[in-house]
């Protein structure tokens, strides 16, 4: 029974061990794309094999996120957390004393297990174990203060690279994850869905799984056969589920109008921060001459934005109801987003920059924890699990897709980001195409979402929270 308190004893090291335990893969996701070039001297491998240490990664995760959260759901929440934490701790031993490049990748893969089981429990365990009128603090609390981990991860991964080797970018997560181990042994409550019957949906598991990854991997590949095959696969799961005596979907969650706008909305102001945050880099250090540190530093201001207002952002969508920051929210971000389009070779931050980046941050702080409490509240507290895995799945298939896409739809294709004046032309067609998707996200929102009938009452909270998406590593280099 969900009868925690935002401010208890209890409450607060719930809060520690689910913000670590996310936290550790979303350091990943970053250190690693710093780390990248290195890597490739180490192995001396090329920019394909490159690429296969990231996407190995994204695939697992994507691939496996929804049997997770069902797994989560049926055999307890904590459960399947800890599992996932104690399997990513491992993977990433073997990631760095792997002793060439098919050995990494396929420990990256590894990886991506752990963090597909532990990344919904993480939400999930919030959900399930706090009151209804705390929820929406303490998931913007997990939401903001789980994005520092997105934040400093060039900043630690760039020391670590230079100073030592990238072997140790996998080596911190070992003590992060014995930490939040024993924390979550000790004080993180199990919850289940009570409801559950007979055995885990294994067809239904496989056809999701090896659905995502055919997708996945066709976009990025941009291989036609897989992304049919990926396409069929979906189809098939979503008939199977329909059929199966014990689903691992419950398809009546989209039966939830606000749960289905709400990962709508999801997809496409996600498919949009992704696509420009994976760019935004690569224009910062090829036309404004910013070396990768350079260009991690100038974000800062977003981190500190919502480090001061995610917690109160999710306050104030408890009190008066979501739709109104779900819809002027992305409309901000969207104005952020064309803001980047007058970046230029000369770079300048305070007048080019910054302005952008100020209003990007207000624009996600004021949207991502009412986006992320909503996709959980609209759906039965029995599967909270599934419910988060869905918004999550939701949110990293928008970003694969916008970053496969994005860069040909603005004209960036081949070798045309080592050209400065080519890459800036495309680079500020994308920004603009991703504003655009922004003020659609804003207007769906708007239609679509509907505040509570009697919003619960909630104090406006002291605790500081920072929140980055999770679509793309911000120091991605093509």
């Amino acid at each position: 029974m969900a009868t925690l308190s935002y401010g208890s004893a209890t409450g607060r090291w719930v809060l520690t061990a689910t913000i670590l335990g996310s936290g550790i893969a979303a350091i990943d996701a970053t250190v690693v794309g710093i780390a990248l070039p290195a890597i490739g001297r180490s192995f001396d491998t090329d920019l394909e094999t490159l690429q296969w240490v990231v996407t190995s990664y994204t695939l697992a995760l994507a691939g496996l996120l929804l049997i997770a959260g069902a797994l989560g759901d049926r055999y307890g929440r904590r459960r399947v957390f800890l599992i996932g934490v104690i399997w990513f701790a491992l993977a990433s031993v073997l990631c760095g004393a792997a002793p060439d490049a098919p050995s990494l990748i396929a420990a990256r893969a590894l990886q991506g297990v752990g963090a597909a089981l532990l990344t919904p429990g993480s939400l999930a365990i919030l959900q399930a174990s706090f009151r209804p009128e705390d929820r929406s603090r303490a998931i913007g609390a997990w939401s903001g203060l789980g994005g520092v981990a997105t934040a400093i991860g060039p900043f630690v991964g760039g020391w670590l690279v230079g100073a030592a080797s990238w072997r140790l970018i996998f080596a911190i997560n070992v003590p992060i994850a014995a930490a939040v181990v024993l924390i979550a042994w000790r004080h993180v409550p199990e919850s289940r869905d009570t409801t559950a019957t007979g055995g885990v949906d294994v067809p239904g598991g496989t056809l999701v799984t090896l659905g995502l990854v055919g997708l996945t991997y066709g976009l990025i590949e941009g291989n036609p056969f897989s992304l049919v095959a990926g396409g069929l696969l979906l189809a098939g799961f979503v008939w199977w589920e329909r059929r199966a005596t014990h689903p691992m979907l419950p398809l009546d969650l989209f039966s939830s109008p606000q749960f289905s706008a709400t990962n709508v909305v999801t997809f496409v102001i996600y498919g949009a921060i992704g696509g420009a945050l994976f760019l935004l880099p690569i224009q910062l250090q090829q036309v404004a001459g910013y070396t990768p540190l350079q260009a991690g530093v100038s974000l800062l201001p977003i981190t500190v934005i919502m480090l001061l207002l995610s917690a109160r952002s999710g306050a104030l969508a408890a009190r008066i109801g979501p739709r109104l920051q779900m819809s002027a929210g992305p409309l901000l971000v969207g104005v952020g987003m064309a803001l980047f389009a007058r970046i230029t070779g000369s770079g300048s931050y305070l007048t080019e920059v910054l302005p952008a980046v100020v209003v990007l941050g207000l624009g996600l702080a004021t949207t991502v924890a009412p986006l992320t409490s909503t996709a959980l509240s609209s759906a039965p507290a029995s599967h909270a699990g599934m419910a988060s895995a869905v918004n999550n799945d939701v949110a990293r298939a928008a970003g694969l897709i916008a970053v496969s896409v994005l860069p040909a739809a603005a004209g960036i294709t081949g070798s045309a980001y080592l050209h400065p004046d080519e890459l800036s032309a495309g680079f500020h067609t994308a920004v603009l195409i991703c504003a655009a998707l922004c003020l659609l996200a804003g207007a769906v929102a708007a239609v679509t979402i509907r505040n509570p009938k009697a919003p619960v009452p909630a104090e406006t909270p002291w605790h500081c929270a920072v929140d980055a998406p999770p679509a793309a590593p911000l120091t991605t280099r093509a």
